[in-house]
């Protein structure tokens, strides 16, 4: 009893180490259209937390006719992986930690750690608050990175 007991736990160790330690090895490559006929909002540079948690790209806002939002990555988006990374938007402006994110808007999960990609952005959520836009890790709630958002529009 006291080997199956062992096996057993041994399988669940081994497949949560598969889970948590597979993401910094793999990398997920996304390479989605970039949505036409739209006027970009805001726009930010994403930035390095640590040597371990960064990402580099650009994250931009952008409007269709319609009024629906998207946020993009550009093809140039680059993030060090982690397991269960989301996209957040924060009202804070550069939120280095948990502590600091402050108020937000969890769109989804990362699709990818490298690439083009979109995420749309709910109707209800105002513009005018959001300040950032933030990769974080769920489990262990780390900041990977975080694109300080700028007004793309110029009157």
């Amino acid at each position: 009893m006291k080997r199956i007991i062992t096996v057993v736990l041994a399988i669940v160790a081994a497949g949560l180490a598969w889970y948590l330690g597979s993401p910094l090895f793999l990398d997920e490559r996304v390479a989605e259209t970039a949505p036409v006929n739209v006027a970009a909002l805001a726009n930010g540079t994403f930035t390095e937390i640590d040597g371990a948690h960064w990402a580099s790209g650009t994250a931009t806002i952008l409007e269709n006719p319609d009024g629906v939002r998207i946020l993009r990555f550009e093809e140039g988006f680059e993030s060090s992986n982690g397991p269960d990374l989301r996209v957040l938007l924060s009202i804070h402006p550069e939120p280095r930690n948990s502590n600091q994110l402050g108020e937000y808007i969890e769109l989804a999960d990362l699709k990818g750690n490298i690439g083009s990609q979109n995420y749309e952005i709910p109707a209800d959520v105002d513009l005018a608050e959001i300040q950032s836009v933030v990769i974080y890790c769920s489990p262990f709630r780390v900041v990977f990175s975080t694109a300080t958002l700028v007004s793309a529009v110029t009157n």
